[in-house]
């Protein structure tokens, strides 16, 4: 989130717009923090965090604006935040798209543990396998500590693949959406 240049005192309308309050730059810094440990783009974080905040749905040109923002950032980000069920739109008496954020945590848990996570070890099979492969053309003292590497790995992968379900039915994940 870039400084917000805007004066003190300037009336919001359709062009202009407020400064972030100490309440909002707070909330939006807190899912940076968050988005930072789960690995996520710091600008979708604070379209989210605003959102979060904001006790009105926005349009994206308030929070191009407020956050500084480009419109293709602001773009990935709704787009991101929309496919994860962050985010959803809402119909307000103006032509413009307005949005809102999704507050319920399990929701956003399970969609991410399932679209974030869970997609990630799909293919981890063929991958591992790969690299056992590859792992088998080393001297032999390499190969066998490489081959113990991947035998952990497949262990570890397998395990997930067993958890991640049941967390997800802990969730109240419903047929797996």
């Amino acid at each position: 989130m870039k400084q917000n240049s805007m004066p003190a005192g300037t009336a919001p309308g359709r062009n202009h717009f407020p400064p972030l309050n100490p309440v909002e730059r707070e909330t939006i810094q807190l899912f940076v923090q968050l988005a930072r440990v789960l690995g996520q783009r710091p600008s979708f974080a604070e379209i989210y965090g605003l959102l979060f905040v904001s006790p009105r749905p926005l349009p994206q040109d308030d929070f191009i604006k407020r956050l500084n923002l480009s419109k293709g950032s602001a773009s990935q980000g709704i787009s991101y935040l929309l496919e994860l069920g962050a985010v959803r739109t809402v119909a307000v008496d103006d032509r413009r798209v307005h949005y809102e954020a999704v507050a319920e945590l399990r929701n956003l848990a399970s969609r991410f543990l399932r679209q974030q996570v869970l997609a990630n070890f799909e293919d981890s099979g063929a991958r591992l396998d790969r690299i056992a492969a590859e792992a088998k053309k080393l001297s032999a003292s390499e190969a066998e500590f490489a081959l113990n590497r991947v035998k952990m790995l497949k262990s570890w992968s397998k395990n997930t693949r067993r958890i991640l379900p049941v967390l997800l039915a802990l969730l109240g994940s419903r047929n797996g959406k």
